[in-house]
């Protein structure tokens, strides 16, 4: 075995060795277990987000599958219809051409040329990641298989009155020129300014002033809104007011939507160009005017002076003019949200125009029903608080969009505009009985890329062939996800799997929170904060770094303030960690919260963990290989304390584990396994081992041997789903040892826990023996007396228990603490450090030994620590209603505690004085 982990010379070797023998694929068992992966787009590259969630859920797939049942976690990527399009425009664009040069199909074929040789990258990435997906049935959005899943669902949908095509306000990209989903839009406060425009009556004297961030948008207004009860305005509603720089007129009419205390009360309403005006248009019917074209430029709608002219420039003009006939009263400063597409950065346009729609409230009905009944349980169980008020507030679902790449809308259009939804051109003419001689054309829009991703759950399985696959994995067990989509993809997938499978498609929901940075900011290009999951498995040099955090930065400017960010941070590049390090700091991350603070420093000590964890087998190794591990059943074998106690603590380890990995605790389960494998096992256990192996007892080295090895195989397996590459690794080179047989450790049964083996009295047993060692390396430590330095110990004031029991562990004890001399005293004993076992004194006599100012610091500070605790505990007992309603055991142990602390401090204040006259 190497002397030194090295976490890149094993990872990528066992990664090829499970995918080459298929341990990936789910094998036949009586009970399934089904994870479908969000498909992350084929044009992606793995972020810090994708990797946490990947990481749990191949914790959830690898647990599940040691646990015998027939495991999938189903592998895909998402077309992501406008994010592959760009990427392909933008090689075109480098040959000075654009798609419509191409034309449509030569387009899609380039695309799909894109996708064989770029598309398969963090599918790559994912395999670095250890993630056991199950690679020999990966599906992709826009495969066949799936396309027909899509088109059988729309043709379904409309032929049930559920999809419709109308005119409703979108987020139109301007650059991009289509509408987008609210996911695909970013808002972010930006400085603007607040324009108070006014308007006059158009009889009689006078005018009223709105105020507004979008003065272009003014050409398109149909009326101003005042509050109902707003007294200023009352006499106001109903009259009729001049739009300026128009020959219209507008009504001033009254709605509850108006904020009075917002800008001066009064609101220009646009229902074209605002979604929530659109809504105070459809209460009032008023006309809805279009006043941009696809570009955002201003269309004919508009009077002729501003036709043709861009938003802004629009903008400009119109405030000059509104100045030059004195309607321009103020502009104020201003912050506001812009709304910015994520893959162009334009500002979206609320925009007017006729697409596709779901029909989402009959299809919401029963998805919420399905929460409140218990068959899909939110995890944590607050969000489905969230998830409620979504759906009860839902709108129709607009489901087209302006682009070439994705699945294409099956309807045909005749001459006269009138369509015919269909499986195909021959479907419909069959289907609508239309003559040959009527020309038919495809609808240019495609699908949401939403629309496909919302039928995940059982597309893949083969829908609508009712496949065996099918059959065995839907519904499938969880759904593991951020809460930033649960309306978007969660809601969607339930909505359709009740609809088309009649069934819920998971059971559970698990939302985890999102990855930031260690002073909990979003990780984002802008800040120069991200980190890229692989360059903490790879490690990266400082000078590649600073230029993958400085290159293509939307504010080039920000460039100095990242570098000197990341010269503090990093002033020597991110080192190799490996990706064992990178899952288990994720999982020890996984709390319930919001949001997961990502700190370097966390990494860096798993790393040390897995360090530990390989030179913990290296000692078992160098001890057991070629040796007696008592594998032939006919050799007698004897346990010592120790072994038992460590067995016995394995015991309760194992259930805490697997209850916190059933309740997605991974947190809680990567912690108590930390924490029972470097402190317990290999601080504890191997030195309590070294007496023993060190012994002529035959019985007891075999036991202890035998002991080593199949606690830490037990511990390879438990710690296997969360570290998957070491583990496997060692647990080649132990399970021999421990009597274990098979190719990997993937396909062990995971541990049980063993009730039987449970000891408490042998645990306090070793309780006794840690709180020895550990009561003379403190006072080594704050005395500063060298651990290599042998001492005289005297042990005064303990009962017979206490000295039965350092009888039993002398030898170990005086090996662990490196004790010269041991000796009970009675009576007065000379001055010394002291510790307590119980009421049982450990003194260390001072003459020549310490500092004595600082040993009474040291017993101030264990008094004041002892006080705190004695005042809870005082103040609990004090308490009417626990006194009251505690078990009577409850209340006698509590009081047996402030019986002990008080005896402990009275000690402790004696030790005081006896320093004090040195």
């Amino acid at each position: 075995m190497e002397t030194t982990y090295n976490p890149h010379s094993i990872e990528r070797h066992w990664y090829n060795t499970w995918e080459s023998k298929d341990y990936f694929t789910p094998q036949p068992a009586d009970e399934s277990y089904c994870i479908m992966i969000p498909p992350p787009n084929v044009t992606g590259t793995l972020h810090m987000g994708h990797a946490f969630q990947d990481t749990l859920m191949d914790i959830l797939i690898r647990y599940n599958r040691m646990q015998g049942k027939s495991t999938l976690w189903q592998a895909g990527t998402d077309h992501a219809g406008i994010a592959t399009q760009m990427v392909v425009e933008r090689q075109l664009a480098q040959e000075n051409k654009t798609r419509h040069d191409l034309g449509r199909d030569a387009f899609i074929d380039r695309i799909w040329d894109w996708k064989a040789q770029s598309g398969g990258h963090i599918t790559k990435q994912l395999r670095e990641m250890g993630a056991s997906l199950d690679w020999e049935h990966e599906r992709f959005t826009m495969d066949d298989g799936l396309s027909d899943a899509v088109q059988e669902v729309f043709v379904k949908l409309y032929e049930e009155g559920l999809i419709y095509r109308g005119k409703r306000l979108v987020n139109w990209d301007p650059v991009l020129h289509t509408a987008v989903s609210d996911l695909e839009v970013q808002s972010e406060e930006e400085n603007g300014s607040m324009w108070h425009l006014r308007y006059p009556f158009a009889e009689g004297e006078g005018s009223i002033v709105v105020a507004t961030t979008r003065p272009e948008t003014m050409l398109g207004d149909a009326a101003i809104a005042v509050h109902p009860d707003d007294e200023r305005y009352r006499d106001l509603i109903g009259k009729q007011v001049k739009l300026p720089l128009t020959d219209r007129t507008i009504p001033v009419i009254a709605d509850e939507y108006v904020d009075p205390e917002f800008g001066s009360g009064c609101v220009k309403i646009t229902p074209a160009h605002d979604f929530n005006d659109y809504e105070v248009g459809k209460r009032h019917d008023l006309p809805m005017l279009n006043i941009f074209t696809i570009d955002a430029k201003i269309n004919t709608n508009a009077p002729a002076k501003y036709q043709g002219m861009d938003r802004f420039i629009a903008r400009k003009q119109i405030v000059d003019d509104l100045k030059a006939v004195d309607l321009l009263v103020d502009i104020k400063p201003h912050k506001l949200m812009i709304p910015r597409g994520d893959r162009s950065r334009s500002i979206i346009e609320p925009f007017l125009t006729d697409q596709w729609y779901v029909k989402i409230a009959p299809l919401a009905e029963p998805a919420i029903k399905a929460v409140e009944d218990g068959r899909i349980k939110f995890v944590p169980d607050n969000w489905k608080k969230t998830y409620f008020e979504w759906m009860k507030n839902i709108q129709d679902w607009c489901i087209s969009r302006q682009i070439w790449w994705g699945h294409r809308i099956p309807a045909w259009y005749d001459e006269d505009g009138k369509f015919y939804v269909g499986y195909s051109e021959t479907y419909v003419r069959e289907k609508y009985q239309l003559a040959d001689s009527i020309t038919l054309k495809q609808d240019e829009d495609v699908l949401d890329t939403w629309f496909s991703s919302a039928l995940w759950p059982f597309s893949t399985l083969g829908w609508p062939e009712q496949t065996d696959r099918l059959q065995t994995f839907y519904p499938t067990s969880v759904l593991v996800t951020g809460f930033d989509i649960i309306f978007f993809w969660v809601a969607r997938m339930i909505m359709m799997g009740l609809k088309f499978m009649d069934e819920v498609p998971f059971k559970e929901v698990y939302i985890h929170g999102l990855i930031k940075d260690s002073d909990g900011q979003k990780m984002s290009k802008s800040k120069g904060n991200v980190l890229d999951p692989l360059d903490l498995i790879n490690g990266i040099d400082l000078e590649s770094l600073l230029e993958k955090r400085t290159t293509g930065l939307m504010q080039p400017e920000m460039a100095p303030k990242i570098k000197q960010s990341t010269l503090k941070q990093y002033p020597d590049g991110i080192p190799a960690f490996g990706t064992d390090a990178l899952r288990f700091t994720f999982a020890a991350l996984a709390s319930t919260g919001r949001d997961i603070r990502f700190d370097l420093g966390r990494i860096e000590g798993y790393r040390n963990f897995c360090n530990k964890l390989w030179n913990a087998t290296r000692y078992v190794l160098m001890n057991t290989e070629d040796k007696d591990t008592g594998l032939n059943a006919a050799d007698k074998i004897e346990l010592s304390l120790t072994d038992k106690w460590i067995i016995s603590e394995l015991q309760q380890v194992e259930q805490q584990v697997q209850q916190y990995i059933d309740s997605y605790r991974f947190d809680l389960a990567a912690n108590t396994l930390y924490e029972f494998i470097w402190n317990e096992y290999c601080d504890w256990y191997l030195e309590f081992s070294k007496p023993v192996l060190q012994s002529g007892n035959i019985e007891l080295q075999r036991g202890t041997r035998q002991t080593l090895v199949r606690v830490l195989e037990s511990l390879l397996r438990l710690l296997h789903p969360i570290i998957p590459f070491i583990t496997e690794e060692l647990w080649q080179k132990v399970a021999p040892l421990a009597g274990k047989t098979g190719e990997t450790i993937m396909l062990q049964a995971y541990p049980k826990t063993q009730l039987e083996k449970i000891d408490s009295q042998v645990e306090q047993e070793i309780a006794w023996v840690k709180q020895f060692v550990l009561g003379i390396r403190r006072i080594r430590a704050e005395m500063d007396i060298a651990p290599s330095k042998q001492l005289q110990v005297l042990l005064q004031n303990g009962d017979a228990e206490d000295k039965q029991r350092w009888q039993i562990h002398a030898d170990v004890i005086k090996q662990l603490a490196r004790l010269e001399t041991v000796k009970w005293v009675e009576g007065e004993a000379p001055e010394s450090a002291m510790a307590l076992v119980g009421d049982m004194q450990i003194l260390i006599p001072l003459a020549g030994l310490i500092d004595k100012d600082a040993e009474l610091q040291r017993l101030a500070k264990e008094m004041d620590k002892l006080n705190k605790e004695l005042n809870k505990h005082t103040a609990k007992l004090a308490n009417p209603n626990f006194v009251d309603k505690a078990p009577a055991k409850i209340v006698e142990k509590e009081q047996l505690l402030v019986t002990e602390m008080t005896a402990s401090l009275q000690q402790l204040e004696t030790q005081m004085e006896k320093i004090r006259g040195i």
